[in-house]
């Protein structure tokens, strides 16, 4: 795919863009017994005028960050050698939080599929279900069991990062996402899982995409 067709990509995901809220009245509405065409269009409109609001300054100001990468059929997705040959990549508390999120999640599976973790998890910091920071999201539940939303968080392992050259690929894949890389590896996911579990929600919410050993779902209320 060309730059510009990549670009264009990004836009029209960013128009298609939908709240878990506005997935819901779609579902109530499509079913309600008395419910005319106009009135199931006008209760639409409402929610998403309701879910645009939710989008504070930062999350608009993410959502509409252009991508300024290498040019290529797609600039983000690097060998690992050429990730090897960059150098040490750096960045803030946010940065950090999404690499490590990569490190302990996806550091063995294949490139796309450390991309589409990374893509799952600022999908989540743009849903107005989760918190609205990469560290509010990766750390949401830490520490209860059954309750964290990233396995490693409260597996009860210590978090240490040794694996020096994954981590610096790791760190550039973070930073290409953060600043402003397309995100259209999952289909707006924002949920995924090893194909050797089988979690309930994976029975509701529809399937997106799937990269290695991991299966996207995207969240439907």
């Amino acid at each position: 795919m060309s730059r510009r067709l990549a670009l264009a990509a990004w836009a029209a995901s960013l128009a298609l863009l939908v709240s878990p809220a506005q997935a819901d009245v779609t579902l109530s509405t499509s079913t309600a017994p008395d419910g005319g065409i106009s009135v199931r269009l006008g209760g639409l409109m409402g929610v998403e005028t309701a879910s645009l609001a939710t989008l504070s300054e930062t999350r608009l100001r993410r959502l509409g960050t252009p991508y300024t990468g290498r040019s290529g059929d797609d600039p983000r997705i690097m060998s690992n050698e050429e990730l090897d040959r960059l150098r040490r990549p750096r960045g803030d508390a946010e940065w950090q939080c999404l690499t490590e999120a990569l490190y302990f999640e996806a550091r063995g599976e294949p490139i796309e599929g450390q991309y589409a973790v990374a893509e799952v998890i600022l999908n989540r910091v743009d849903s107005a279900n989760y918190p609205d920071t990469v560290c509010g999201v990766v750390h949401e539940g830490t520490g209860r069991r059954f309750a964290c939303q990233f396995t490693y968080t409260c597996d009860g392992r210590p978090e240490e990062m040794t694996d020096e050259r994954a981590l610096h690929r790791l760190g550039h894949i973070a930073r290409i996402m953060l600043d402003g890389a397309p995100r259209d590896l999952t289909g707006n996911a924002t949920h995924y899982h090893a194909d050797w579990v089988n979690p309930r929600w994976a029975r509701v919410y529809p399937r997106t995409a799937e990269y290695g050993v991991h299966i996207f779902y995207r969240q439907q209320y």
